[in-house]
């Protein structure tokens, strides 16, 4: 069975900064807290590239954790629809050898989110996952990477830094740090649902990550429309 202990530790490194920018939080339908542990359903967020047709965009990934994992790879497939040979356009299915049959219980989530980053960089469209995408990267590459582009701005692109702000505002309102504001809402794509206070989704991604940096959390409850949140 997956060690629940090994993905929480996986997790933890994912979130630590670095020039990546990757990271992997549990998506919401699988919180729990320490002491019932489930880590098996993760969303990962991949940066597009500098000097790519993908910068500037924002891709997540979905990520499940079969029971025998690290023995057995992640199941990833891109929620974020993106246009790429190696990436189904329709599904997000990716074609990569680690996911498959050069997996190995060393490599971590962070190496193979890494991978899907090398990958943005470096198609192969010789192994493609969607036939046309290879098609038209190796027949006309600039009308390729126009299409990327729109894609990009079209499915992938992050709100202005005004709207941002606004954003970060009410979720500090909340009584949460500036940063742990922003990396929940970059997470969630800056994501309130139009509504006058941040989603649970986006609180419950705070309060996920806590435990790597503030200590245990140990109960979130709503009161007067309020996140209400102990942490010891």
């Amino acid at each position: 069975m997956a060690s629940a202990g090994r993905v929480a530790k996986e997790i933890a490194a994912i979130c630590k900064p670095d020039s990546s920018g990757v990271i992997a939080v549990c998506a919401p339908d699988d919180l729990h807290v320490p002491s019932n542990p489930g880590w098996r359903h993760l969303i990962g967020t991949i940066p597009g590239p500098e000097g790519t047709p993908y910068e500037g965009g924002v891709f997540d990934v979905d990520i499940l954790i079969p029971k025998g994992y690290p023995f057995e790879p992640p199941k990833m497939k891109f929620i974020t629809r993106i246009w790429h040979p190696n990436i189904s356009s329709q599904t997000g299915a990716i074609c990569l050898d680690i996911l498959k049959d050069q997996w190995s219980p060393a490599l971590t989530i962070k190496t193979a989110m890494l991978s899907l980053q090398a990958l943005l960089c470096s198609p192969e469209p010789s192994d493609p996952q969607d036939a046309q995408v290879a098609r038209m990267y190796l027949d006309d590459r600039a009308e390729f990477d126009r299409t990327v582009k729109n894609w990009v701005q079209t499915h992938a692109t992050p709100r202005s830094e005004a709207s941002k702000k606004e954003a970060i505002d009410r979720v500090c309102e909340m009584g949460f740090d500036t940063e742990s504001a922003r990396k929940a809402l970059e997470r969630y794509k800056w994501d309130e649902s139009g509504s006058e206070r941040p989603t649970r989704d986006v609180i419950y991604y705070i309060m996920i990550s806590l435990p790597f940096t503030y200590g245990l959390w140990t109960d979130i409850r709503e009161k007067e429309g309020f996140m209400r949140y102990i942490i010891i």
